[in-house]
């Protein structure tokens, strides 16, 4: 399986933005996901974590510094993950990165491969 992260560009604070996370040569489905970015000159942090499809839904973890404007989502039948992102801030410019969960902790980015291609997010204040 491939992923690719897609729907970064510029924008003001206060602004939203939807990215995407696409699969390709295969499903997302067993697969539990997360977002990370990366800002200049800083290591890749933890955004946001979504499990796979159960029978009690999905459950969802986000970092302290987005919870309440970004929301994580999937949809298994599109093969694709989401990340809305609402109330842009000028610290949320950074690289973001989507990558499926192979063992352990899910806020660590060594827990993680599969890493697609990443897409930059530029906030302007």
């Amino acid at each position: 399986v491939q992923l690719q992260a897609s729907g970064g560009g510029l924008v003001q604070a206060g602004d939203s933005l939807r990215l995407s996370c696409a699969a390709s040569g295969g499903t997302i489905r067993n697969y539990a996901l997360g977002w990370f970015r990366q800002a200049p000159g800083k290591e890749r942090a933890f955004v946001a974590f979504i499990s796979t499809i159960g029978w009690s839904g999905v459950w969802t973890e986000y970092a302290d510094s987005v919870k309440g404007r970004f929301t994580i989502s999937r949809d298994n039948a599109k093969n694709t993950m989401y990340l809305q992102m609402n109330s842009l801030e000028p610290e949320d410019t950074a690289i973001y990165h989507c990558a499926a969960l192979q063992d352990g902790s899910y806020h660590s980015p060594h827990s993680y491969n599969l890493w697609g291609q990443g897409t930059l997010v530029t906030v302007s204040s």
